[in-house]
C-alpha cells in the first residue's frame, strides 16, 4: 500500500486537495473545531484536511506514515502552522511520546486500510490522545478498491463496541454519498466524545494518594517517581505491548533514591552544616515512616556509604568509580527490592490480585565502573504498568504532582519525630525539591567559561551575539515548566535575551532559525568523547523517538523540537519571538 502511494503521489495530491474541506466534512459540521483547538490529522495525505484546520487558528499535528506524501503534504501547508510527524497505526510511537492530549482527532480515509486485528488497539490508542470532552472522528468507507490498495469491511457496529469498552459516547453518525460520484463507493461518519480522562486511571491515582492506608511515605514516593519519569523520559521505555508499558526498574529507583536523600539528609539546625545528619539512629533528616524504632529498608550500608554524594549527583549521566560505583549500584539495587516489596506488593485495585504494578528484579553485579545510562538502569530489571496508567501520569503529571506533594507533607507532619524537631512547612518543601538550584547549570557555565578562557568566540544560541563578556545559561525548555537541567535544554544567551524569555518556549519559528547555532554550539562544547556521551544518554532517555544508539546532534536537534511543541502545547505555555 506504502509502494502505491509513492508511485502515484503526484495524482493523488491533486485529487485530493481538489475536493473542499466544507464539501468532504460537511456530515460533521456541528463539531468543526474553532480558533485555539488543538487538532490530530491522522492519514493526513497530502494536507488538505489539516490545512483547512490550521487555517481555522487551530494548531494542528499531521500524521502521516508515507514518505513522499509526507513531503507533498508539509510543501502544501507550509504557510501554516502544521507539524508534520511519520508515523502510523496502529503504534502511533511518536504522537504518544509527546504526552498531547487533543481536542479533535480525525481519521478520514484510514479505517477500512486497517487490518481488523489492529483496530481495538489502534482505537484505544487514538482514545487515550483525546483531551477531555475531545471528539475522535472517523470516516467509513464503504467499497472496494480498483487499483493495489488493500482494504477491510468497517461497520459503525465495530466502533460502537470499541466506545463502549473505552469510555467514548457515540454522539453523531451519518452517511453520505461519495464526493467523486463512484456508484460503489459511500461513507459513514462516526462522532465520538470522551467525557471524562476516559480510562479511570486518575481516580485510581486520587484513590491512592487520598484514601490509602500509608504508614510510610512510599506509595508517594512511588508515585511521585513515576510521574517525573513520565514527563521527563519519553525515550525510557523498554516495551510497549499488550497495553503494557515496561521501563528500567533502576530508573525508578533512581528518582526513589534522589528524594530520600535529599530527605534524609536535609539540615534541620539553622547552624548545621549542609550535609550534617540528624544525630537520631533510625531516621535522619525528615521522618519518613511512623515507627520511630525501626529504620527505612533501603538504608543499608551501601546508602551509607554514598553519605557524600548529594541527591543531584546521581543523576543520568554520571559516572562512578571505585567504592562509589559500587555503593551506587548497591543502594540502587537495595532501592529496587523496597519497591517491590513494598509499594508495590501494597497497590491495587478492589481485590489484591488486582496489582497497579508488577516488578521484575534482576541481580547486578557491582562493577568498579559506572555509567548512567538506560543500559545500565535497565540491567536492574523492569517496572510494569498498564499503558493508560503511564499516559494519565504523562498527560496529568501537572496535576497529579502537586497532590502528592501536598499528601506527603500532610503525612510527614503527623510522624512523632518532625513534630518533635519542629520542622516548618517552608523546610517540608524546599526538602521536597527536585533539584537544587544553585547547582542546575554549574556544569554547563564551566564549559562556558572554559571555552571564553580559551579565546573560543561563544554566541547566543538565540542571536549569535557574542557573550564573552557576560551571558545567562537558558533553558530552552524553562525549568518552572519542565524540571529539566540536561545538557541538551541548557544554551548560552546574552543576558537581556534571556531576562526577556523569562518563562516562555522558544517559538517554532525561531528554533529553526536558530538551528545552526544550537548545533554548533552543542559541537564546540560537547566534543569530546565522555561529555558527548553524557549529552546522547540525556537526550536519549528525555526526548521522543531517538533510538537508543543516537549519535547525531541533528537528530537531537528534531527531537527537541518535537519536545518544545509539545511542552508548549501541553502545559500552555506562551512562546518567545
Amino acid at each position: 500500500m506504502v509502494d502505491f502511494y509513492t508511485e502515484n503521489v503526484s495524482e493523488l495530491s491533486v485529487q485530493y486537495n481538489s475536493q473542499q474541506f466544507e464539501d468532504v466534512h460537511q456530515s460533521w459540521q456541528n463539531y468543526w473545531p474553532t480558533d485555539n483547538k488543538l487538532v490530530l490529522d491522522v492519514g493526513a495525505g497530502t494536507g488538505r484536511d489539516a490545512k483547512w484546520f490550521a487555517q481555522q487558528g487551530c494548531e494542528v499535528y499531521a500524521l502521516e506514515p508515507n514518505t513522499e506524501m509526507r513531503k507533498a503534504g508539509a510543501l502544501y501547508t507550509q504557510a501554516d502552522k502544521v507539524i508534520w510527524l511519520k508515523d502510523t497505526l496502529p503504534e502511533l510511537t511518536n504522537i504518544l511520546a509527546l504526552g498531547l492530549r487533543f481536542d479533535v482527532i480525525l481519521v478520514s480515509a484510514v479505517w477500512m486500510h486497517l487490518a481488523p486485528s489492529y483496530r481495538e488497539r489502534a482505537f484505544r490508542k487514538l482514545s487515550n490522545l483525546l483531551a477531555a470532552n475531545g471528539k475522535l472522528v472517523i470516516t467509513l468507507r464503504h467499497g472496494k478498491f480498483t487499483d493495489s490498495r488493500v482494504s477491510y469491511p468497517v461497520s459503525i457496529t465495530e466502533l460502537e463496541g470499541y466506545s463502549h469498552c473505552y469510555g467514548l459516547q457515540v454522539i453523531h453518525t451519518k452517511q453520505a454519498d461519495d464526493n467523486l460520484n463512484r456508484q460503489q463507493v459511500s461513507w459513514e461518519t462516526v462522532v465520538m466524545n470522551l467525557p471524562d480522562d476516559g480510562s479511570g486511571e486518575l481516580l485510581k491515582i486520587r484513590h491512592i494518594l487520598v484514601n490509602d492506608s500509608k504508614v510510610a511515605t512510599y506509595k508517594l514516593a512511588l508515585l511521585r517517581s513515576l510521574v517525573r519519569i513520565a514527563e521527563g523520559h519519553p525515550g525510557c521505555i523498554i516495551d510497549k505491548s499488550d497495553g503494557k508499558v515496561a521501563i528500567p526498574l533502576g530508573l525508578v529507583s533512581l528518582y526513589w533514591l534522589k528524594q530520600y536523600r535529599r530527605l534524609l539528609s536535609f539540615p534541620l539546625s539553622s547552624v548545621a552544616p549542609q550535609n550534617d545528619f540528624d544525630s537520631t539512629i533510625h531516621h535522619t533528616g525528615i521522618q519518613q515512616s511512623s515507627n520511630s524504632q525501626k529504620g527505612l529498608g533501603f538504608v543499608k550500608a551501601n546508602w551509607h556509604a554514598l553519605d557524600e554524594v548529594s541527591a543531584d549527583d546521581v543523576r543520568i549521566g554520571a559516572i562512578f568509580t571505585g567504592d562509589l560505583a559500587k555503593a551506587v549500584t548497591g543502594s540502587l539495587a537495595d532501592c529496587a527490592t523496597t519497591i517491590r516489596d513494598m509499594p508495590v506488593k501494597h497497590l491495587w485495585h478492589k481485590h489484591q490480585s488486582d496489582k497497579h504494578f508488577q516488578v521484575i528484579k534482576k541481580p547486578v553485579a557491582k562493577q568498579p565502573s559506572v555509567f548512567i545510562d538506560k543500559e545500565y538502569l535497565a540491567s536492574f530489571g523492569e517496572f510494569i504498568l498498564d499503558e493508560s496508567f503511564w499516559q494519565s501520569l504523562k498527560v496529568f503529571g501537572g496535576w497529579i504532582e502537586p497532590l502528592i506533594v501536598n499528601q506527603w507533607i500532610t503525612q510527614m507532619q503527623s510522624y512523632s519525630l518532625n513534630q518533635s524537631r519542629k520542622v516548618t512547612l517552608e523546610q517540608y518543601h524546599h526538602a521536597l525539591k527536585w533539584f537544587d538550584p544553585k547547582r542546575d547549570t554549574q556544569f554547563v557555565r564551566a564549559r562556558v567559561d572554559e571555552l571564553i578562557s580559551s579565546k573560543h568566540e561563544v554566541n547566543s544560541v538565540w542571536s549569535g551575539k557574542s557573550v564573552n563578556k557576560g551571558y545567562h545559561i537558558d533553558h530552552c525548555i524553562p525549568f518552572s515548566h519542565w524540571p529539566n537541567n540536561d545538557l541538551w535544554n541548557l544554551f548560552p544567551t546574552t543576558i537581556s535575551e534571556n531576562l526577556n524569555k523569562k518563562d516562555r518556549v522558544p517559538s517554532a519559528f525561531l528554533l529553526k532559525k536558530s538551528q545552526d547555532r544550537v548545533l554548533r554550539w552543542w559541537q564546540n562544547a560537547w566534543i569530546n568523547e565522555q561529555d558527548k556521551s553524557i549529552f546522547m544518554v540525556q537526550s536519549i532517555m528525555a526526548l521522543p523517538g531517538l533510538s537508543s544508539n543516537t549519535s547525531s546532534f541533528e537528530e537531537v536537534f528534531e527531537a527537541m523540537f518535537l519536545q518544545v511543541n509539545g511542552v508548549k502545547d501541553k502545559l500552555l505555555v506562551s512562546e518567545w519571538q
